[in-house]
């Protein structure tokens, strides 16, 4: 019995040696999976997850594992952050691996991307200490290359947010004279004829005559009769109201020498009940609630009429403060303020820009496509109108156009400055920010200017830059440019992302190859071969990235280089 158990405790001694003593084996690549492989390129940043199987009885129940991921590129490592697995005998706080039944391990990594890491490997480096020593097991490669789509996103190519100009060539306006008539009665009164308000109308109109800059386009006439009394005289009174006042404007065009006029038309309403009610609602009539409830429940103007005498109590004063403002014809003349022609503005500008407003100073910067020109003349708004931030903002824009993104910071931070509750600023140091990847910044900036009616490019290109590839391709919405199609590149929504590059309206190098790399992912040779060839022809740097970029890997594309 004693040979049998010494015999047992022998055998498992030698176990329990054999179990903690031996050193860890070499690993194995098929030990090892990536996710994704190869990497690919989610930011700013290089991201993967490796995860190990690790097979029974091999993970020595004595024994520490440090994992370091390790990105060699170009003779360049980039070490991400170790990992650190135990066995079941040792004290510590890393995951424990079983010996007898193995193990799961997992080692998330992450890189600043760069472009060299286009060709690059990703190893695993391994270091073990173990009773009291310390030994290294040979490095095993589990991932080849990175893919750099997402890299493409470019904030220098977002147009910042212009503070509109609001010129307008063609002003509507509108010059409107009342002539009052007794109750019951159509004949024009002198005091009526030379009241303030038509002698200012008639002034209006003369001022048409001759002037190049001024068109009277309409002279409209609208005649009441107040809603007292039978309805059918009232339809007769203002139709003879609109008469005389028609026959009157008539004589006078022809005294005043106004042949160019448009048209001259005339209207008439029996009984002016929405200016009734105007009126009313204006008054402090004691019973005007009531008044206005019995226009609510009778439409027949015959019946309202009624109900309205019969409220003896306020007739008396609607009689007397009301009504007598309902007897009326109006006349409106419709002048056109014809300003500036496109040719006159920019003289001008070459000869004397004081003599243009700031709308019209904003407006001759966007009759030109030289950006150069558009500074210069943005940069005469801010030396002549220095206080309207949008001379300052849009400055700034085409100072980032240029990249020169130091002056556009601070033409933008002045524009802030005076802006009050305008966003355009913002939103442009919003990008600046994203151009020297201060997202926080960026954030804070965007955050500011929401609801501006041009954040989305900015937004979008923001969550590209941050990662977040689904809410970049909703900030951008229905927008055409390659900021927009590579988010819907990065999303899989390869039908929009077709769709969104051939709608740009200036396609540049990117543009064919952002196309070529759809070509790539949809599995059609010719389109991709056909748009890297332009792509290629438009930007030859572009055929070294073409040779490295892993989106090729399935393709021979030496005949598009």
């Amino acid at each position: 019995m004693n040979q049998k158990l010494c015999l047992v405790a022998a055998v498992s001694a030698t176990l329990m040696l054999s179990s903690c003593g031996k050193k860890l084996a070499p690993m194995q690549a098929e030990y090892f999976s990536t996710n994704p492989n190869p990497l690919e390129v989610v930011g700013q940043k290089v991201p993967a997850t490796v995860t190990g199987k690790l097979p029974a009885k091999y993970f020595v129940k004595n024994a520490v594992l440090t994992v370091t991921p390790v990105l060699k590129y170009n003779g360049t490592e980039v070490a991400s952050q170790s990992y650190t697995f135990q066995g079941e005998k040792v004290r510590g706080n890393n995951p424990t691996v079983s010996y007898e039944y193995g193990g799961t391990i997992t080692i998330p990594a992450s890189y600043i991307y760069v472009p060299e890491m286009a060709k690059s490997d990703l190893e695993l480096m391994f270091s073990v200490e173990q009773g009291g020593k310390q030994y290294v097991l040979p490095s095993v490669k589990v991932a080849n290359g990175v893919i750099a789509t997402a890299a493409l996103a470019d904030a220098a190519t977002v147009n910042p947010s212009l503070g509109a100009d609001a010129f307008q060539r063609i002003i509507s306006q509108k010059y409107a004279a009342d002539i009052k008539f007794l109750i019951n009665q159509a004949n024009l009164r002198a005091g009526e004829l030379n009241s303030d308000a038509m002698e200012e109308l008639r002034k209006q109109i003369l001022a048409t005559a001759g002037d190049s800059t001024l068109e009277l386009t309409e002279i409209n006439i609208n005649s009441y009769a107040s809603p007292d009394g039978a309805y059918d005289f009232n339809q007769r009174l203002a139709e003879k109201r609109k008469d005389v006042t028609e026959d009157y404007m008539q004589n006078q065009l022809k005294k005043d020498k106004i042949k160019e006029f448009g048209e001259l038309t005339a209207n008439f309403t029996a009984e002016d009940w929405e200016g009734f009610k105007t009126l009313v609602e204006k008054s402090d009539i004691q019973d005007k609630n009531l008044i206005l409830e019995v226009l609510k429940m009778y439409q027949d103007p015959e019946e309202r009429e009624r109900e309205i005498h019969n409220m003896s109590n306020v007739f008396e004063q609607l009689a007397e403060e009301i009504l007598p403002q309902l007897r009326y014809s109006r006349i409106t003349a419709a002048i056109n303020v014809i300003g500036k022609s496109d040719a006159e503005i920019n003289h001008l500008y070459d000869t004397d820009p004081s003599k243009l407003n700031v709308e019209e100073l904003l407006y001759a910067a966007t009759l030109t496509d030289d950006n150069a020109r558009r500074m210069a003349i943005y940069k005469k708004a801010t030396e002549l109108y220095p206080n309207d931030y949008r001379t300052w903002n849009d400055l700034g824009m085409t100072q980032y156009v240029a990249r020169d993104y130091k002056s556009a910071k601070n033409s933008f931070e002045k524009a802030t400055r005076l802006a009050g509750t305008a966003t355009e600023p913002k939103v442009n140091l919003g990008l600046i920010d994203v151009l020297d990847n201060n997202f926080s910044g960026a954030k804070q900036y965007f955050g500011s200017a929401a609801g501006d009616s041009n954040i989305n490019e900015a937004l979008g290109v923001y969550y590209l830059k941050t990662g977040d590839n689904v809410a970049a391709a909703r900030a951008f919405k229905d927008a055409k440019s390659n900021n927009a199609a590579l988010s819907q590149i990065l999303t899989k929504d390869y039908t929009k992302a077709k769709q969104t590059l051939a709608g740009i309206s200036k396609p540049d190098a990117t543009t064919y190859y952002l196309m070529a790399v759809l070509g790539a992912r949809t599995n059609n040779e010719s389109m991709l071969l056909n748009n890297l060839r332009q792509a290629v022809r438009l930007d030859s740097s572009l055929a070294k990235v073409a040779q490295n970029d892993l989106e090729f890997a399935n393709f021979n594309i030496s005949k598009a280089l």
